[in-house]
């Protein structure tokens, strides 16, 4: 079972990783990777907890494995 992380750790992480921050509607955060193709990733705002399948969904939408994400 992966862990489960806050929504300030993803968005961190995934600065990290070369995503910047495009905009926020909401509770949602749009963040962005330049590049070929162009990455986008949604995370919610303010969770203490992302759901798991929330969490694989954002992954995907990165294309990032688990491992890759917590290096």
């Amino acid at each position: 079972m992966p862990k489960l992380y806050s929504s300030k750790t993803v968005t961190k992480t995934l600065e990290r990783k070369g995503f910047v921050f495009v905009s926020q509607k909401g509770s949602h955060i749009k963040m962005r990777k330049t590049g070929n193709p162009i990455l986008t990733a949604i995370v919610p705002a303010g969770r203490k907890h992302i759901p798991i399948g929330t969490f694989k969904s954002i992954l995907r939408q990165a294309k990032l494995s688990e491992k890759d994400f917590r290096k």
